[in-house]
């Protein structure tokens, strides 16, 4: 098998973890594979991302931010 037959795997910079129970619920955030912070809401996710020099120009593009347990609607624990 040729490299190019090989499948690859593509993890997007930044994933936002499902929804955790709290006062008031949070989600984490993972840049580059390592924690960052928590947050409760999706403007917490975009000053993450700024803080680790990400520009996040559309947080539905799954080649920039992937999103566990829900989407970037989701804040509340289901």
């Amino acid at each position: 098998m040729t490299e190019s037959a090989s499948p690859t795997t593509w993890n997007p910079p930044i994933t936002v973890l499902a929804v955790q129970p709290g006062d008031p619920p949070f989600r984490l955030v993972e840049i580059d594979g390592e924690l960052v912070g928590r947050a409760t809401e999706m403007t917490d996710v975009l000053f993450l991302a700024s803080a680790a020099g990400i520009t996040v120009h559309d947080l539905d593009d799954p080649a920039t931010v992937r999103w566990v347990g829900g989407g970037k609607l989701t804040w509340r624990p289901h």
